[in-house]
């Protein structure tokens, strides 16, 4: 792995340590942005640390405002640039498992470092003096290890989101997580339950849209994740005794999130495709096992998930019905891919597709190989649908209910609608017929 022990920081940053030093104070860069730069990625953010109480940082810049005044934080503006400052502090008792009570200010750079989660989070940079490692955070960069600074039982009863945090870093970084600290998360896997819904979602969704989403094994394997998705936690426990498959359920699942693309609503539908499998496996007498309806009970499951934790109404819509339709049959001809595509929405078409070739490269891979072209194929075909503007929907058809009560006569109300659908299902069918005259002859002879 290559290293950046020396690292460009940004001019904005530079100014403001610059500006506590020449007042008569420390000031350093920690945590995230010197993990990151030393590791040679572009951090997201610029965080300093500083001997200076909040009130001399706000003495010493013009533009500031109080993100956290009472932990010691002020954010400082210099040009565009927000940057938070925070005072050198040690925490107080954590009784919630999440927040210290109260903090109290330290004049000691090494005791603010402390109280960090992990050692490769516990580094501080000085432009002119350099890296400041007091836990061997460097070391273990090199080593890619995710190690809790000093006892991790301590820092995990401090803050149980820390825990998922390991996982995260684990996931994001491609790390292992050290063995005391792994055995430590085991040992207080349950303190997990003091956390909020959305502060879990955003660890797992941050662990899931990482390049080793599985990682995701690790809260399995702590024990975690009966605490915060026992629905998936089943999946461990079944089997797939079936030509199709060759993995359970949840090894299943994994090869088929690592399989697909690193976005969200993706990630998210491949997790819980097959969430439903467990409570609708059946055997039958030749030993094959068979999991009739799990798609619907997939769905259901999901949607209420995705409540628990909290997620945004357009993200669980359209992953609910991507779970829902992930084993729909397509075949590769135009009229089966025109009335999949109305069945479940162009703008999720494309993502169904991506959907189920994850799914099948995660099941038995002597069928892959004429699935795959199957699934090209009808890639193909919709490419050309769409660009042959093709009627997938009534939205798209050359007659309104409008055209139905001006030209024909009909009434308002379900005639309407039934007369619509029917006339859809014929464009569906045969595409040439989407013309106003064609579909208004089809209405009439419909009537008589």
């Amino acid at each position: 792995m290559n290293l950046c022990e020396k690292f460009e920081f940004p001019e904005n940053a530079g100014y403001v340590i610059k500006k506590l030093n020449e007042a008569g104070y420390d000031a350093y860069l920690v945590g995230g942005c010197v993990r990151d730069s030393i590791l040679c990625k572009a951090p997201y953010d610029w965080d300093i640390t500083t001997n200076a109480l909040p009130i001399d940082i706000k003495s010493i810049f013009d533009r500031t405002y109080d993100t956290g005044i009472k932990h010691g934080t002020v954010t400082v503006l210099i040009g565009e640039m927000c940057l938070e400052v925070t005072t050198y502090r040690i925490d107080g008792d954590y009784k919630d498992f999440r927040r210290p009570d109260k903090v109290e200010f330290t004049s000691s750079l090494r005791e603010d470092l402390a109280r960090r989660d992990f050692t490769i989070n516990a580094m501080a940079y000085h432009p002119e003096q350099g890296l400041v490692d007091f836990f061997g955070g460097l070391q273990d960069l090199k080593k890619r290890i995710i190690k809790a600074v000093g006892d991790p039982e301590q820092r995990f009863r401090e803050d149980a989101l820390r825990m998922m945090r390991a996982i995260r870093f684990s996931a994001q970084l491609g790390f292992e997580i050290e063995e005391a600290t792994f055995e430590a998360i085991k040992s207080n896997s349950a303190l997990i339950a003091n956390i909020s819904s959305e502060r879990i979602r955003d660890e797992l969704n941050k662990t899931l849209v990482s390049e080793n989403p599985e990682h995701f094994n690790y809260l399995h394997q702590t024990g975690i994740l009966p605490y915060i998705l026992p629905e998936f936690e089943r999946c461990y426990k079944t089997e797939q005794i079936n030509p199709y498959h060759v993995y359970n359920v949840a090894d299943h699942t994994m090869y088929a999130v690592k399989s697909i693309e690193n976005d969200h609503i993706l990630r998210w539908t491949v997790l819980l495709h097959d969430v439903g499998k467990p409570p609708r496996k059946t055997t039958d007498s030749k030993g094959i096992d068979h999991f009739y309806g799990h798609q619907a009970v997939s769905s259901q499951i999901a949607e209420k998930v995705l409540n628990r934790l909290r997620f945004d109404k357009e993200s669980i819509k359209k992953i609910v019905l991507l779970v829902k339709y992930h084993d729909m049959d397509i075949e590769d001809t135009p009229k089966s891919i025109r009335k999949a595509v109305n069945k479940i929405g162009d703008e999720l078409f494309p993502l169904l597709l991506k959907v189920q070739k994850a799914d099948k490269m995660a099941q038995n891979p002597k069928f892959l190989a004429e699935r795959i072209v199957k699934w090209n194929r009808i890639e193909k075909i919709y490419s050309d649908i769409k660009s042959e503007q093709q009627c997938l929907s009534k939205k798209d058809m050359a007659v309104n209910g409008d055209d139905l009560i001006q030209l024909l006569g009909m009434k308002p109300g379900i005639q309407i609608r039934e007369m619509l659908d029917y006339l859809c299902d014929c464009v569906l069918e045969c595409p040439e017929l989407n013309e106003k005259q064609k579909l208004l002859e089809l209405a009439k002879k419909r009537m008589h």
